[in-house]
């Protein structure tokens, strides 16, 4: 098998890392949220473990904001982070001519138009979660119910994103581009 030659300057393995750490925390933070440590169970703990206890309404919810606050400034700050190196790696990708397969393009391999439909799906829910991100914290609310609604599909998408990523670079460390792996977190072979 030849090796790639494809070169990754260390900006592009950076920004690589850098999306790949903020994306698993937003989506550990993400997926807390949502279970484990949501409103609804935070609440209902307290109810099971303070029986005896008088607390008001407004006093069990202000504990659950106070257990819930440091977990969700984690994944504000790193959504604001990722927005940021997003924004860099397409201004880095435009300016240096990268681009990924065009999956609607005839004639290209199966490989390739998946390559592209999964660039293409990862940019789109890129920008959409940070849309409805920014939504939910600026916005005016009246949307509130949809936008988190659409905005939570992020937790089911990054699995799926990392399960093809994973793939892909297996495929292609079995194919024609040998040594991609460690170019990404080397820089060389």
């Amino acid at each position: 098998m030849k090796n790639s030659n494809k070169i990754y300057t260390s900006l592009h393995r950076g920004l690589h890392w850098i999306m790949a750490i903020l994306m698993t925390v937003l989506f550990i933070t993400g997926f807390l949220r949502m279970y484990w440590m949501s409103k609804r169970s935070i609440l209902s703990a307290i109810e099971k473990n303070m029986q005896g206890v008088s607390l008001t309404k407004e006093q069990s919810i202000g504990t659950v904001k106070t257990i819930i606050h440091p977990m969700w400034e984690w994944h504000e700050y790193a959504a604001y982070v990722f927005f940021v190196a997003i924004a860099v790696r397409i201004v880095y990708m435009l300016a240096k001519g990268i681009r990924f397969p065009n999956p609607f393009a005839s004639g290209i391999a199966v490989k390739e138009r998946l390559q592209g439909f999964t660039y293409l799906l990862f940019y789109l829910f890129v920008i959409v979660s940070s849309i409805t991100g920014a939504y939910l914290k600026w916005g005016d609310g009246s949307l509130k119910e949809p936008m988190e609604a659409v905005h939570k599909w992020a937790i089911y998408w990054f699995p799926v994103f990392v399960i093809l990523h994973f793939g892909g670079i297996w495929l292609a460390e079995k194919g024609v581009k040998k040594g991609i792996a460690s170019k990404m977190i080397g820089g060389d072979d």
